[in-house]
């Protein structure tokens, strides 16, 4: 039976993302300043591979609060007895510390941040540059309430408003630095306007190809943005960029042999690569005691199932699985390149991903 002197501490976790390098000095300030505990509610979940499981008891709110695990916060948007879907939650510190890291802030410095969450990311800028510097917006108004209670009552007062993030925040004016802290479909080109030239945006991508990523955009004068993806991450999309997680599916299936092992999908390298050349294929996995299963749909019906050391099955129109295993023999050719060698641009057009170089877009598959 653990005890109260084995609960890990909020000061052990700080200590613990210092030693990994994640925490400048004057970030290791602010997260000292900022316990965690004061902005996760008293009703919490663990997300576990297919369900919540809600944590019962102070040393284990405690325990979960003091690690470097996500805390989920809130259920099917608010709402009694959904399926109990996570649906807002107060991220790992190692990610917040990445993401702050990188948006290589400096004094005086004006950061607008969208979603406020439970208040915590909102709290550490203004620990790090004061209140009046600070902007955060929420979607969700009983959220939004929340973080701003919880953040009156530690002291601080940062502006925040209640809206959708994706709109303009009318008489803002632009800011110096800007961080989503919910996953974007795509960046939307009205969030880089409300930037300087020369800031810098750092937001998470969910996206369809079964990864999430990180990427640190600089805007340009010409009011585009560039950058590289800087790594994993996984966040709840914006709402009004969420998907269901597979298309519908048509057709009966057919077998075919195991071919590419679905296990080398998963690597973020391939996922950017194949997520610029399939652009709509969305993919899911789950372990299995032999490697990996896979689930891949495209909008047209098409869709392919293959599991380690088993036979392929596909479904609808084409063949999607040679398709997959096409553009894998292409990733091989480039050297299969590190997820840091890939970078995304955004216009007032959309946005790309390229390799290496942003001149070197890589383009749609012809199918």
């Amino acid at each position: 039976m653990s005890t109260a002197q084995e609960v890990p501490t909020y000061s052990a976790l700080v200590q613990e993302l210092a030693d990994r390098g994640l925490l400048s000095t004057r970030w290791r300030q602010a997260f000292e300043a900022v316990p965690r505990s004061r902005f996760v509610p008293a009703s919490v979940w663990r997300q576990l591979p297919d369900r919540c499981e809600p944590i019962v008891g102070t040393e284990a709110w405690l325990a979960l609060v003091n690690s470097d695990e996500p805390v989920v916060t809130q259920l099917d948007d608010g709402a009694e007895g959904g399926p109990g879907v996570a649906t807002s939650l107060n991220s790992m510190p190692s990610m917040v510390a990445r993401m702050l890291g990188l948006l290589d802030i400096e004094d005086g410095q004006r950061v607008l941040e969208i979603g406020t969450g439970t208040g915590y990311v909102a709290a550490l800028l203004c620990e790090r540059l004061g209140d009046d510097l600070v902007h955060s917006i929420e979607l969700d108004p009983v959220v939004a309430r929340q973080a701003a209670d919880a953040l009156a009552q530690s002291g601080y007062r940062p502006h925040l408003r209640v809206g959708d993030g994706e709109q303009p925040w009318s008489g803002l004016g632009l800011v110096d630095r800007l961080i989503a802290t919910c996953a974007l479909r795509y960046v939307p080109y009205t969030l880089l306007r409300q930037v300087r030239p020369g800031g810098i945006v750092v937001a998470p991508l969910a996206r369809e190809f079964w990864s999430g990523a990180l990427v640190r955009l600089h805007v340009q004068d010409d009011g585009t943005a560039s950058g590289p993806f800087r790594g994993g991450a996984t966040y709840m999309p914006m709402r009004s960029h969420r998907v269901p997680d597979l298309h519908d599916v048509r057709g009966k299936g057919r077998a075919r042999a195991a071919g590419l092992d679905p296990a080398r999908l998963l690597d973020l390298g391939f996922a950017l690569y194949a997520g610029a050349r399939l652009p709509g294929v969305r993919l899911i996995h789950h372990s299995t005691d032999e490697g990996v299963q896979v689930w891949v749909t495209r909008e047209n019906g098409s869709a392919a199932t293959a599991a380690t050391g088993e036979e392929v099955w596909q479904y609808g129109p084409g063949f999607l699985w040679e398709e997959i295993e096409q553009v894998w023999w292409e990733y091989e050719t480039e050297g299969r390149p590190d997820a840091d060698q890939f970078g995304l641009t955004v216009t007032d057009r959309g946005q790309q991903v390229w390799l290496r170089d942003p001149r070197e877009i890589i383009r749609p598959s012809r199918v």
